[in-house]
């Protein structure tokens, strides 16, 4: 795909058009052109960030972990690191909830 209106973006993800408002109106999209009967114009830039923004979710990151990620590749620095430490912390998450889940699991048996 090059040039996509928001209802072809939004189909390609499996997404309602209004969360791509969504998350341009949260900054991490950024603001797209405009065809001159004011439709908003996408190219496949969008596409693979909207990519990453749902599977960033899907990890478990909030919008403002994505933001800042977003925020830090947008500047020019890579985000790797950040992004290593956000999932690692994700991670310590994860598994401290399952410790309380199994212990509440013991206690109910």
């Amino acid at each position: 795909m090059e040039n996509m209106f928001i209802g072809e973006l939004a189909d390609a993800l499996g997404v309602p058009p209004e969360t791509v408002r969504f998350y341009e109106r949260r900054g991490l999209l950024p603001e797209p052109a405009r065809a001159t009967n004011g439709y908003r114009i996408y190219d496949d830039s969008t596409l693979a960030r909207l990519r990453f923004i749902r599977s960033a979710q899907t990890a478990g990151l909030t919008l403002a972990e994505i933001g800042g990620i977003v925020e830090t590749r947008d500047n020019g620095t890579a985000p790797c690191t950040h992004v290593t430490e956000l999932l690692e912390a994700k991670l310590e998450e994860v598994k401290d909830r399952q410790r309380q889940l199994a212990a509440l699991e013991t206690e109910l048996a």
